[in-house]
């Protein structure tokens, strides 16, 4: 079964999710940072249901936000486009018709890896309104200590149709074949639909067999494709999608392709979002085009907004066939010194393949990796992704989950990310301080370590998982641990969430709580 994810092809290329806090940041450091704020340009159907879309907060440095206030200011916008508070809290009052002022009750912190996002609206075009109208929303946040910043959105309205997408599929393939997967999309409204635009969220295995000239690509993955012809009212249309399952697939195991439909006043939306973020949608593919079945030639166009962004998306699972699995072999090291002096070590994992190691969508850590101090040290600086535990924990019971990185522990529990590519590896930056010499003292770096929480348990070869951080070494140690080994540079893990403003929208039907974090 498929964990349905956000439907983002574009997870991971630059923004973390959004993260509300309530740690002080002392008052010079706030004063350096530039906070800013973005709202995605949104088409709405004449007559339609409405979209919901949220406000991003980011900065260039760490800011803490004291109950911020977000005033949206639609006035601009009458008898085009209407908005109200999406979560009916008493967050938000209408000081003036038209005028949304919003006021977080809490401290949001931001810092240049994150973004919040404290307040969403609902978007519906006005009574009367028609294809063609149009204005601006202007969004502003106030809050101490910082300048007031603002931005405009284009809200603007358009002729209503209802795409969707065709049904969920189940294929198979061995790692390294072609297969094909459905691309299919049914106009279920009555109006007709001119143009549709299918945006692609697959996993690492699928691979583009081939490079339509209207569709875009990042290296051998589709991003995006984009539909001229008409869809008829109540018409279905499709295609075979080409593509082969990547060599280096995790196998036996499942790999997931997601496609979402907009129209193309829609698309022009994203694009808009795409480019203030600074991603890159792809190049376009130098074979032939890629056309929709039954579609008809292209003519001029109006706008157009989908009624019903719920059933846009539809999903084909790829079952891996056969074995292809991975060994992940740790990396220790070696070093040498006098009471009192201190070493920065490098403690690695390399992936050996011939797979990759990817968590896919479930989010968790492709494996744990446990760091136990050598003996007569202390490690004065851990990495980020280590969390302090006591050295005989073998469960992972007794981590410190809460203190990431904290200095002084005898043992770590460190993450393995989210994904890791053949001949590449995972580096764990550790400082240690030599308090004792002691001849032969050894800690040890183990992957794939024993632990009631998400790890990697079909490693091919056991015999690599642990090897020695050995201390003033004479040779005598023993013990037939490894201490080094080949390795290549990190990889950084793919999947971090990008919140995307404006794909689909959030028709009111749906209406839903949306004050989170992410």
């Amino acid at each position: 079964m498929l964990a349905k994810s956000a439907p983002r092809w574009f997870a991971g290329l630059g923004v973390v999710g959004a993260l509300i806090a309530t740690t002080a940041i002392p008052a010079a450091a706030q004063a350096a940072a530039q906070v800013s704020l973005f709202f995605s340009d949104t088409t709405v159907a004449a007559g339609g249901p409405g979209k919901v879309d949220s406000v991003f907060l980011f900065a260039t440095g760490p800011v803490v936000l004291d109950k911020p206030v977000v005033t949206f200011d639609a006035t601009d916008l009458a008898g085009v486009v209407e908005i109200e508070d999406e979560s009916l809290s008493s967050y938000c009052e209408e000081p003036s018709p038209g005028v949304l002022r919003c006021q977080d009750p809490f401290e949001i912190e931001l810092d240049e890896d994150t973004l919040a996002v404290p307040f969403s609206i609902v978007m519906t075009a006005a009574p009367g309104a028609t294809d063609g109208d149009e204005g601006t929303l202007k969004v502003t946040l106030t809050a101490p200590g910082i300048d007031a910043v603002s931005h405009e959105a284009r809200l603007r309205v358009g002729e209503g149709v209802d795409l969707a997408a065709g049904d969920n599929a189940e294929v198979s393939a061995a790692p390294g074949a072609a297969f094909t997967a459905p691309l299919r999309v049914r106009n279920i409204g009555d109006t007709t639909a001119e143009g549709a635009v299918a945006i692609f969220y697959n996993d690492y295995g699928f691979q583009a067999a081939q490079k339509y000239s209207n569709c875009t690509y990042d290296g051998d993955e589709v991003r995006i494709c984009t539909f001229d012809g008409d869809l008829a009212a109540g018409a279905d249309y499709g295609v075979p999608f080409a593509y082969r399952l990547r060599a280096d697939t995790y196998a036996p195991g499942s790999q997931f392709g997601e496609v979402g439909w907009m129209t193309p006043a829609e698309y022009e939306d994203l694009r808009a979002y795409l480019d203030k973020f600074g991603i890159d949608a792809g190049q376009p593919g130098d074979g032939p085009k890629l056309e929709l079945s039954q579609v008809v030639g292209a003519q001029a166009r109006g706008r157009q907004a989908d009624t019903d962004p719920f059933n846009n998306w539809s999903y084909v699972e790829v079952k891996a066939t056969g074995e292809n699995g991975a060994d992940l072999e740790a990396i220790g090291a070696e070093f040498d010194g006098e009471a009192g002096t201190t070493t920065d070590v490098e403690l690695k994992v390399v992936n050996n393949g011939p797979a990759v190691r990817s968590s896919g969508r479930g989010g968790e850590t492709i494996t744990r990796v446990k760091v136990v101090v050598p003996s007569g040290t202390t490690a004065v600086a851990a990495p980020e992704e280590c969390h302090p535990t006591t050295a005989d924990d073998n469960t992972g019971e007794d981590v410190d989950w809460e203190h990431p990185g904290k200095a002084g522990a005898p043992a770590y529990f460190c993450d393995g990310g989210l994904f890791l590519a053949v001949d590449e590896t995972l580096a764990y930056p550790f400082t240690f301080r030599i308090d004792e010499v002691i001849a032969d003292a050894a800690g040890a770096i183990t992957v794939n370590a024993p632990c009631e929480c998400p790890t990697f348990g079909d490693d091919l070869d056991k015999s690599n998982d642990t090897a020695k951080i050995l201390v003033n070494g004479t040779g005598g140690g023993g013990g037939g641990l490894p201490v080094t080994g080949a390795s290549t540079g990190i990889v950084a893990g793919a999947g971090a969430l990008l919140l995307a403003a404006g794909v689909a929208g959030f028709v009111i039907a749906r209406r839903r709580r949306m004050r989170f974090v992410a």
